[in-house]
């Protein structure tokens, strides 16, 4: 097989799969390490992918990628909602607050807790920085809102900064429920920005209980900014089984994994 095309399928396999190891290249084309990590930095100047420890990942996987809120609201709807309905088991009856982090998964969650939430709930207090949810909330239920100022972040719509921080920290919610772009192993949960990522610390660190929602497709993911380690969360809700290595390390954080 000629480089080029060689270059074109390790292309392909890596968008396909969003990722693909030294070992699984060298394996597949019947050549050496040594090749393959020519072929991924030739691959990588030409914009095609990107290099990490071990193999590489799709170009749009970068640390510091991240999507609109418009466009993450349509991807993986049905895993999300399956997400959301496993975390409303988990509200408190009676007298309670909450923390509803920013998100689409957590968003599906205020949806269905305001659909859900006539006759029920009625003591619950909903505590968010996000607008969106805000809105959901306000506008859908009879929940008792608080909601975080700050200034908001137009690529997710959530409150930032110091002021978000400040409030955060004067609190003692029940519940948080949290969200992430990545959690893995070793580095824990993260997001690609600095202050979404302070803010996202604030309410794990406020919260007496903290639940986090996660796709499967952020499952082992690592983005630019940690956030949290596996041992501050107290239960993951996901959609898929996570895959061994972070099992082994969710078990031995004690954090509890719920597969919607």
């Amino acid at each position: 097989m000629f480089a080029a095309e060689r270059h074109r399928k390790i292309g392909e396999l890596v968008a396909a799969k969003n990722r693909a190891t030294v070992g699984e290249l060298a394996d597949r084309f019947d050549i050496t390490k040594e090749t393959v990590r020519r072929d991924l930095a030739t691959l990588e100047q030409q914009g095609v992918l990107r290099r990490v420890h071990g193999g590489a990942v799709a170009a749009g996987r970068a640390s510091t990628s991240e999507q609109s809120l418009g466009s993450r609201q349509l991807q993986r709807h049905e895993e999300k909602q399956r997400i959301a309905r496993k975390a409303l088991e988990l509200i408190p009856s009676g007298p309670a607050s909450l923390v509803i982090d920013a998100g689409t998964t957590t968003e599906q969650l205020a949806d269905l807790l305001a659909a859900e939430s006539n006759g029920q709930h009625e003591d619950l207090l909903v505590i968010t920085h996000a607008v969106p949810i805000a809105f959901r909330i306000s506008t859908g239920s009879k929940l008792q809102l608080e909601m975080i100022g700050g200034r908001v972040r137009g690529l997710t719509s959530a409150g930032i900064g110091a002021r978000t921080l400040e409030q955060f920290a004067a609190l003692r919610p029940d519940i948080a429920f949290i969200g992430a772009n990545g959690i893995d192993a070793g580095f824990g949960l993260s997001t690609p920005d600095a202050l979404e990522a302070a803010v996202k610390t604030a309410i794990v660190r406020c919260a007496r209980r903290v639940v986090a929602l996660v796709d499967s497709s952020k499952l082992e993911e690592e983005t630019l900014v940690r956030f949290a380690g596996l041992e501050e969360i107290d239960t993951l809700i996901t959609d898929a089984a996570p895959p061994a290595a972070l099992a082994e390390a969710l078990e031995a954080a004690d954090v509890e994994v719920v597969v919607a």
